[in-house]
């Protein structure tokens, strides 16, 4: 990363970035998710904080998790589902997602087509959370989550 810190421009095509590796959204295969990749942007420690892209392919979805830390959140390509907190709403092009620290959430992709968004974040962040059994219960006590889960009753 350090020989991309001294270059001040990155050309942009096709949502990849000149110079930036496309990595697997997770390394640990265990956690659920599916078709995502990311792009680490900007993680330099004078920043404090690091930005990523994210690309959840068309029906794909990233991991139901929560952390101690908060995401802040630019959808900059298609649309799609959100779950944060208790709530779940649509999501398109240049909409903004805060995610309190630890809300759950979650981005699920609108079939047919990929969302994209940027993600700053902490540069020092706790590891996410998964849910338990009990987590998924309560959560799906809520029947617009339960829906987004595909575990409606």
């Amino acid at each position: 990363m350090d020989q991309e810190r001294s270059r001040p421009f990155r050309s942009f095509a096709d949502y990849r970035w000149e110079g930036v590796a496309h990595l697997p959204y997770k390394e640990d295969a265990t956690t659920p998710f599916k078709t995502v990749t990311r792009q680490v942007l900007f993680h330099e420690p004078d920043m404090g904080c690091e930005l990523r892209y994210f690309e959840v392919a068309a029906d794909g979805y990233s991991t139901l998790e929560r952390h101690e830390h908060a995401h802040a959140v630019l959808i900059l390509r298609g649309s799609g589902t959100a779950l944060v907190g208790d709530e779940v709403r649509a999501v398109d092009t240049n909409d903004l997602v805060a995610i309190a620290p630890w809300a759950w959430h979650q981005f699920r992709a609108t079939k047919g087509e990929p969302l994209g968004f940027l993600c700053m974040v902490n540069a020092l962040r706790d590891k996410p959370q998964l849910p338990t059994a009990a987590d998924l219960e309560s959560l799906c006590a809520n029947p617009d989550i339960a829906a987004f889960l595909g575990r409606a009753r």
